[in-house]
């Protein structure tokens, strides 16, 4: 099942299949880390749902909503 970053619940897990936007933001993405093949586990959201905190390769990463919602994933089921 494919999702986008911003709807993933707590504790969620999903491969990166498809990231979008246009040239800053997409570079930005890419430079820290978030491309496709990637596994991406949500471990924090703010209480209004801006920002969020994932598990990236390693290390954690802090996104906004904005940037979140450009990135879509395919869950990992049983996780």
């Amino acid at each position: 099942m494919l999702k986008k970053l911003s709807d993933f619940l707590i504790g969620e897990t999903g491969q990166i299949k498809k990231v979008e936007g246009e040239g800053k933001v997409r570079r930005r993405l890419f430079d820290m880390g978030v491309t496709p093949g990637a596994n991406v586990t949500l471990v924090k959201k703010a209480p209004l749902g801006d920002p969020i905190e994932v598990t990236i390769r390693g290390y954690e990463l802090t996104l906004r909503k904005d940037e979140a919602i450009l990135v879509t994933l395919e869950v990992k089921e049983g996780k």
